[in-house]
């Protein structure tokens, strides 16, 4: 008897709801998977929307400078290497081939550019992110007053240092993030 109560409490109940939204949820994403293109252009649309949302209502810019670092952060860590070949604290377990590294020089052995932050998870973040923003930007708590044209200055100045940053990494550890432009070979070819 007490083994029946205990799966109808309305606790157990609020669990298996979350959870079958969870799996459902899930199943969505693993569907939209394949899709990369019309993903981001419905991340670009949702942007689209929030920032319209934003200069219409003539508010929320911290909301907006808030999403900007936060999606600035993303796209930096979706171009950097997952093992970065600068830190010091990892150069002799590289040396040791513990960890995989990227080639410097010519000769050495082909490791493929692997993401600090795949392409999935960095749009799935990017997607909620300005979806939470569109949300937040209908609440008038977020909407602290502040000259707009500062945050913007500001953002493209942390924009333009960081980029060069690390376009400078880049060029030091040869590597580069994105497969345009490099030599694909196929069967008929070898």
């Amino acid at each position: 008897m007490d083994a029946a109560d205990e799966q109808t409490t309305p606790f157990s109940a609020v669990t298996t709801q979350t959870n079958k939204l969870q799996r459902q949820y899930q199943a969505l994403l693993d569907q939209s998977t394949p899709f990369v293109l019309y993903r981001w252009v419905g991340t670009g649309v949702g942007l689209f929307v929030f920032f319209l949302r934003v200069f219409f209502a003539q508010g929320w810019y911290i909301v907006a400078y808030a999403l900007g670092i936060y999606l600035l952060n993303l796209f930096l860590a979706f171009l950097q290497p997952k093992f970065d070949p600068s830190n010091d604290a990892l150069d002799n377990d590289m040396e040791d081939g513990a960890i995989g590294s990227l080639p410097t020089k010519q000769d050495e052995e082909f490791r493929p550019f692997i993401r600090r932050l795949p392409e999935f998870k960095f749009w799935h973040s990017a997607t909620r992110a300005v979806a939470i923003s569109f949300l937040c930007s209908w609440f008038e708590v977020f909407n602290v007053p502040v000259f707009w044209p500062v945050l913007v200055m500001y953002w493209f100045m942390l924009f333009v240092l960081t980029m060069r940053k690390q376009i400078q990494h880049m060029i030091k550890y040869r590597y580069v993030p994105f497969s345009m432009g490099k030599a694909r070979y196929t069967k008929n070819s070898a």
